[in-house]
This record gives C-alpha cells, sequence and structure tokens, in this order.
C-alpha cells in the first residue's frame, strides 16, 4: 500500500495508508482499524453522528462518522461542530487561571471582592464564597438554574442578579455539589476583570493564540461551520432530530455552550498535556497553574456518575488504578461530549455525538482507546450489588429539595425503594417528572434504572450522604439535594 506524507494544519506530521499514522516516538495509530471500530460502535449504539480526535504526543488525529442530521443526511466530517455541553467549565476555568496567572484575580479571595453584585439569600456565606471554590463546584451554589438573561450582552450580570435569591445547595466548603451557577458567575468575574464580553474572552485570550478555527459560543458564529442537529428518542432506536437544535440561553454559556469540533477540543485538551503552552511555544497558561487545576481540591461521595475519585479546579480527576487522569462529560438536550486526558501517556480523547445511546458509545470506544493507547484500564460499569445488601430504607425516605428539582423517596407497594425525580420553576419544561425502581449497591448508595437517555444508560447511581454539618443529602447527577421532609 503506497502512503502518503502530509503536514495537516497544526504542524503535524503524518503518514497515511493501510498501516495509519506513526508519531514522532513511533506509536502506530492505525486510522483505518479504529474507523471501523468507531462506525460499529456509533451504529450498534444508535447513534445517528459523532466525530471523535485522539492527541498522541503533541499530534492530532481525527475521525467522523455518521451524519449531522438523520432528516437531511448530511455526513459527519471531522470540522463539523457540535454542542459540548458543561465541558465549557473547563474553557472558563481555564481563562480564569490566565486572569489569576496574571494577578488579576486570587483564587481565594472572596467573590465579591471583585464582583460586589453577587450574593446568595445567606449573606454570610455570600462573604465568604470564593474563585477557588466555585471552580471546585464546593462553594454550595446549585446547578439547575436555568435563568434567562436575553440575548444583549448584559445577559451574564442580568443572570447574576436573578441569583441572588436561589438558595444554597449545601455550606459552602462543606462538601461538593455540582454548581452551573457558580461557573455563570465565574464568566461574570471574567467580564469584570477584562472589559470583554464572556464570549469575546474566550475568543481573544484562548481560542486565537491557540489556533482554535472550529470553536465559538454563539448560534450565528456556528452557522458558518457544518452544525450538529440534536436528536432525541428512546434506547434501543435511531432518534429522531429534536424540535430545537439548543434549548439553553446564551446567559449558560460559561457553564454549558462551546461549540466545537471534536479536533479544536483535543487542541484545547494539548494546551494542558503542554504545560500551558500553544503549538507555536506561546505561553497562554503558566505551568503551575496547568499543575493546579488537576491538583484535587475535593473527593467525591458519587464516585460513578461521571467516573470521578476527585474534583481540581474545572477539571474532574480519575484514578485508573494508579494512574491519574483528568477531563469532563457535556450534555446538551441531544449532544453529549466526552474528554479524557492521561499525562503520564500524552494522550488525549475527544467525543461529540448528537445523540442515542452516547454514554454506551463513549464507554465502549474509550474502553479500548485508553487501554491500547495509555494502558489505562476503566471501572466496570455502574450496576446493583449481587447479591444486594440489606438496607435500612427508613432513614432515607422522604423530600429533598433544591432549586429546579424536586426528589421523592419512597416504598412501594412491595415495600422496594422507589424515587420520583422532578423539575420544577424554571427547569418544569426541561422533562417530565422520572420515576426510578432504586436498586441496592451499599447501604447508602442505589442503582436508578428508568431515568432515560439523557440521564444515563442501564443504571443512575443516587447516593445518600451526610455532609460536615450534619445536613442530609442525595446525589443525583453529582448534585447534592438537601433533605427537607
Amino acid at each position: 500500500m503506497n502512503e502518503t506524507m502530509n503536514w495537516n494544519a497544526d504542524g503535524d506530521w503524518k503518514v497515511q495508508g493501510e498501516w495509519g499514522v506513526r508519531d514522532s516516538a513511533g506509536r502506530r495509530f492505525d486510522l483505518a482499524r479504529w474507523q471501523r471500530r468507531f462506525d460499529e460502535l456509533r451504529a450498534a449504539h444508535h447513534v445517528p453522528g459523532a466525530s471523535l480526535a485522539v492527541v498522541i504526543d503533541g499530534q492530532v488525529h481525527e475521525l467522523a462518522s455518521g451524519v449531522l442530521h438523520r432528516g437531511t443526511g448530511v455526513e459527519v466530517t471531522p470540522d463539523s461542530v457540535f454542542l459540548s455541553g458543561s465541558i465549557a467549565k473547563v474553557y472558563t476555568a481555564t481563562l480564569i487561571m490566565r486572569l489569576v496567572d496574571e494577578g488579576r484575580l486570587d483564587l481565594d479571595a472572596p467573590v465579591v471582592d471583585t464582583l460586589p453584585e453577587f450574593a446568595t439569600p445567606d449573606p454570610e456565606a455570600t462573604k465568604t464564597i470564593t474563585v477557588r471554590q466555585l471552580l471546585s463546584h464546593t462553594g454550595g451554589v446549585t446547578n439547575d438554574f436555568n435563568f434567562d438573561g436575553g440575548r444583549g450582552d448584559d445577559c451574564l450580570a442580568r443572570y447574576v442578579e436573578a441569583a441572588r435569591r436561589v438558595a444554597l445547595d449545601c455550606p459552602p466548603g462543606t462538601a461538593i455539589s455540582y454548581g452551573g451557577l457558580g461557573y455563570i458567575v465565574l464568566g461574570r468575574l471574567i467580564e469584570k476583570v477584562t472589559g470583554l464580553t464572556w464570549d469575546q474572552a474566550l475568543q481573544e485570550l484562548l481560542f486565537a493564540p491557540l489556533g482554535l478555527e472550529r470553536s465559538v459560543t454563539l448560534p450565528e458564529e456556528a452557522l458558518r461551520f457544518r452544525v450538529a442537529m440534536s436528536h432525541l428518542g428512546e434506547p434501543g432506536a435511531d432518534p429522531d432530530p429534536a424540535p430545537s437544535w439548543d434549548l439553553m440561553p446564551r446567559s449558560v454559556g460559561p457553564a454549558a455552550r462551546v461549540i466545537v469540533s471534536a479536533g479544536d477540543m483535543a487542541r484545547f485538551a494539548r494546551l494542558h498535556l503542554a504545560g500551558g503552552l500553544a503549538p507555536d511555544g506561546t505561553r497562554v497558561l503558566s505551568a503551575d497553574a496547568v499543575a493546579a487545576m488537576q491538583h484535587r481540591e475535593v473527593d467525591v461521595p458519587d464516585k460513578w456518575t461521571v467516573s470521578a475519585d476527585g474534583w481540581g479546579l474545572g477539571w474532574t480527576l480519575y484514578d485508573w488504578d494508579g494512574i491519574a487522569g483528568y477531563g469532563h462529560d457535556g450534555a446538551a438536550i441531544g449532544q453529549y461530549a466526552y474528554l479524557r486526558v492521561v499525562p503520564q501517556a500524552n494522550v488525549a480523547v475527544a467525543l461529540m455525538t448528537n445523540g442515542g445511546a452516547a454514554r454506551l458509545l463513549y464507554s465502549d470506544l474509550f474502553r479500548d482507546l485508553l487501554a491500547e493507547l495509555a494502558g489505562v484500564t476503566m471501572p466496570a460499569p455502574f450496576a446493583p450489588a449481587d447479591p444486594a445488601p440489606a438496607v435500612d430504607l427508613a432513614p432515607l425516605l422522604g423530600m429533598y429539595k433544591r432549586e429546579g428539582v424536586v426528589i421523592t423517596v419512597s416504598r412501594k407497594d412491595d415495600g422496594s425503594p422507589h424515587m420520583r425525580y422532578e423539575f420544577v420553576g424554571d427547569m418544569k419544561d426541561m422533562s417530565p417528572p422520572l420515576e426510578m425502581d432504586l436498586e441496592p449497591v451499599t447501604d447508602k448508595v442505589f442503582a436508578a434504572s428508568g431515568a432515560g437517555p439523557s440521564f444515563s444508560e442501564d443504571y443512575m447511581p443516587v447516593v445518600f450522604s451526610t455532609l460536615a454539618d450534619g445536613s442530609e443529602v442525595c446525589y443525583v447527577g453529582m448534585r447534592a439535594t438537601p433533605k427537607t421532609a
């Protein structure tokens, strides 16, 4: 088989052909074999379209599979862009750390020192919540406050003003509770310090220095690219195009909307693998800042929802039998994204999808890729214990509430545990109430079935915990929901 040698836009040397691609260290990436595996798994899990990018020793290899829109049949290509959901948080965290590098922000200073309009219903907590706590999800702020601040450049300011009435999930510093609200506050901090909108700051301080030409934040910017359509449907069948491409308002951008190709996401991860250097040698982030983002700030009680062992400053942290890694997951109403980085192997993998059983595609594909490229053994899928342990349900029964969500834990007629998960308030149109049976894993951890593909495949972890201040919470999706009755 003849091989062709070329340079891609990043200056990466590639030899393509039947024998795949070799990086400068001689490690072989068999493009044809992985393309076949990618196509096979995507179809098996009813994912309409997906894009995959792999970084090996600084080189980016990109694959595409399926269609962007089942109605039009437009094919996915490596330059197609997808919604990345919550992976946007790592971009916001990186911007914050750049401002820390420049001495314009202090990680351990109260947020109100720079953003006096920030507040919570608890005046004492408001005075103490720090930038570090918001980055590590330990500030106690909630997640599902989906306030629409409008389409104007003042959308984040309006969100922060509205958020002043939103109750904390837990006292600051007592526990991790995944808090998207905190990242929107961080986005507003960026605006306050730079004088730019969050969208402009991301473009000027991160996208441009890294040469990320297929990374944007606004729908009107995305339209110049091949854009993936969201798809929704029942498990085990091909999903249909969603009624809307994206339901999220502009104001949630710092927590939930970067529109990006898998290749550009991989190039963003490469910045962190390279210790903060862009491909041309420009220092975008200090080595100390890169290391700080990967330092474990807090352990997590729920080690299954996103395979997390801890949280750093923006990054989810993993421990694969002694091999350290970091990354993040993202969901955006029918589109799902996954990023994993293994620094000791100098490997990163980014996957973008537009519906179907995306989590199963991620699990099967990353299990194979990370084993071969980085020697990583990913944990077994989350499932009920066999045999099931005896559990005293009485202390767990009751109602749990936080902004946008009410959880009710009860017994069915046969005495088995059941959970109703209901969106309320600004979140009520996100999904109908979910009725889930709970199967025990331990006396405080349960496997919930019936959540649906937007939340999990197979089983969703439900974790009951007592916080440092003695309050009882139920963790679903890494969010701590306080017990109220």
